[in-house]
């Protein structure tokens, strides 16, 4: 079976278990106040367009986008999970995630991550994403990094 990305609740039982290894794994590397995850609960709330990646029809990741009026589309709540990892997924979302913000018009993507997540980071910048300064609700931490995408074509 071919690798496969299809919109999908937050709240449905593969969705919501992804969020809630997600949160475990960040959990472990920061205090709850540097964690800006939104809840299942908020992705909802907030209209955050979600995804789930199938792989052999085996759960394997996620991602949202949250289109910020005509401003910006952030990404929420990335995810891979560890054995599906270095299987190009994570880039399979991102080129979903942004054809979504695309689709609706949208010429900036923006993001927020942490300092730990290295492999993040390391996709993030190979894509195309730049570091900027606290967008939106963020903040100065020092365990946070924003990044932005401007999109072209």
């Amino acid at each position: 079976m071919a690798v496969v990305i299809s919109e999908e609740r937050p709240d449905t039982s593969d969705a919501a278990s992804l969020i809630g290894e997600l949160d475990a794994h960040l959990a472990s590397l920061y205090a709850v106040e540097s964690r800006h995850g939104f809840s299942v609960e908020k992705l909802l709330g907030d209209g955050v367009t979600f995804f789930v990646t199938r792989d052999g029809g085996r759960p394997a990741g996620c991602g949202g986008v949250l289109l910020v009026g005509r401003e910006y589309a952030e990404i929420k709540r990335m995810y891979v999970r560890p054995a599906f990892r270095g299987r190009r997924l994570g880039h399979l979302m991102l080129d979903r995630l942004v054809a979504h913000a695309r689709h609706h018009g949208l010429t900036v993507i923006r993001l927020e991550t942490g300092v730990h997540q290295h492999e993040a980071i390391a996709l993030y910048e190979r894509y195309g994403f730049r570091p900027i300064p606290p967008f939106g609700p963020y903040r100065d931490d020092p365990v946070s990094r924003c990044y932005e995408m401007r999109l072209v074509g």
